[in-house]
């Protein structure tokens, strides 16, 4: 009887205090990782901000792509400005505590921003095979007007699919355990310390990954395909237009290797460690952050240029500061 009371009050008690335990079996060498870390912090907090700047402050960058790489480098800052430093100060200073609403609200950020990363990399797709293919209406196409049937329905997507995840995993019972083995709140990390069924849960991650990052995927393949049609059947003229397309399909390719490994680190049966699955988790937050605004500020001449200016400017100002 006494077994009994003691199983149904432990079934009843439901964390509302978690622990972040990331890279628990690296132990005393786990704050050496703070300084990789927060180096990357610094290369995306800097570079994207740098990016958004250039960006906005010409208006001669105020075309579509521009603006569509503009709002890129805004969710990649976001995404880490909302989640890298408490996980930076985790590791270095073991201030691991945090509360079910924090650790949902950082879910929703964290998810949100992968779920527009994708879609904003559609986006840009479309605008190639506009721009590529049909160039003669590419200004039609691309009015504000006419380009928010592409914008309204991924958003709405985006956002009402996100907010159920976060949602269902809010009203689970946290009875296992409140150490959650990650450095910041994954979504299978923490559902997976429910007491309760999860196939609701499960099941809704599954049909949210594949409206989002895998319809997104197949909607780019088939706009890169029928550039690539387009360029091979009208020859070498269209090759220049073509060579646009590569960079687009480098921050693709990086961005979905990133996505699939980390969500199916945790769905099916493997023999990845705890500390491997959340390095993955980190780099698909981390790397395209400090990739992206690499990427797009060498292979973009119109942006190299600006930002070149810029520091040319600055060099000239700061000697007599």
């Amino acid at each position: 009887m006494t077994s009994s009371m003691q199983e149904y009050t432990v079934r009843n008690i439901s964390h509302t205090d978690f622990i972040l335990t990331g890279f628990s079996g690296l132990k005393e060498l786990r704050q050496l990782l703070f300084i990789p870390f927060s180096l990357m912090f610094l290369i995306s907090f800097a570079a994207n901000s740098l990016l958004i700047f250039v960006i906005v402050s010409h208006r001669n960058l105020h075309s579509p792509m521009y603006l569509l790489i503009c709002a890129l480098a805004f969710v990649d800052l976001s995404a880490t400005v909302f989640c890298v430093p408490n996980m930076l100060f985790s590791l270095l200073l073991n201030w691991d505590h945090i509360s079910l609403l924090g650790c949902l609200v950082q879910m929703f950020f964290v998810h949100i921003a992968g779920a527009f990363e994708s879609t904003i990399l559609l986006w840009m797709a479309l605008d190639r095979y506009f721009a590529i293919c049909t160039p003669l209406h590419y200004s039609e196409h691309m009015v504000f007007s006419a380009f928010l049937k592409f914008i309204i329905v991924p958003v709405l997507r985006n956002v009402i699919l996100i907010l159920l995840v976060v949602s269902l995993a809010g009203t689970l019972q946290y009875c296992h355990s409140n150490e959650i083995n990650h450095c910041y709140c994954e979504h299978m990390a923490l559902v997976t310390l429910a007491c309760g069924p999860i196939y609701l849960n499960n099941a809704v991650g599954l049909i949210t990954a594949f409206c989002i990052p895998a319809t997104d995927f197949i909607l780019i393949i088939a706009s890169y395909v029928n550039i690539f049609v387009s360029v091979f059947k009208f020859g070498k003229s269209s090759q220049k237009a073509l060579s646009t397309c590569l960079t687009h399909i480098i921050i693709i390719g990086m961005s979905v290797f990133f996505a699939l490994t980390s969500f199916l680190s945790y769905r099916i049966k493997n023999n990845i460690s705890s500390d491997s699955r959340t390095a993955i988790s980190i780099a698909y937050l981390l790397v395209p952050g400090c990739l992206n605004p690499i990427i797009y500020g060498i292979r973009t001449k119109e942006i190299r240029e600006k930002v070149t200016k810029k520091f040319v400017k600055c060099g000239k100002i700061l000697p007599f500061k």
